[in-house]
């Protein structure tokens, strides 16, 4: 059987930088990233321990050539994609995804 995976981007307090990734267990990746699992790390060194976008793909693969396309992508095409999801720009981790 396949294994899904997610897009998520994360962000800093001021929301001035984004950070996309790709995982196969979103729960755990974000608490890597606000627990500063890896200290030299771009999350980490920017702050990024807000969530405020992510997707859900069936199969790993797709995430990742959605990941590699949203990093090749403007910052605008990422704006959009927060405010459509996530206009408030909450912290999904506390709002929705932690409860699944």
């Amino acid at each position: 059987m396949p294994k899904g995976g997610f897009v998520y981007i994360m962000t800093n307090k001021y929301h001035t930088t984004l950070y996309v990734g790709v995982t196969s267990d979103l729960v755990s990746r974000v608490i890597q990233h606000r627990e500063q699992h890896f200290p030299k790390s771009f999350t980490s060194k920017y702050n990024c321990f807000k969530l405020v976008y992510y997707r859900v793909f069936d199969h790993i693969e797709s995430a990742i050539t959605e990941e590699k396309r949203l990093k090749g992508g403007s910052r605008q095409q990422k704006l959009d994609l927060i405010n459509e999801m996530n206009p408030n720009w909450d912290n999904l981790f506390l709002t929705e995804v932690q409860y699944w």
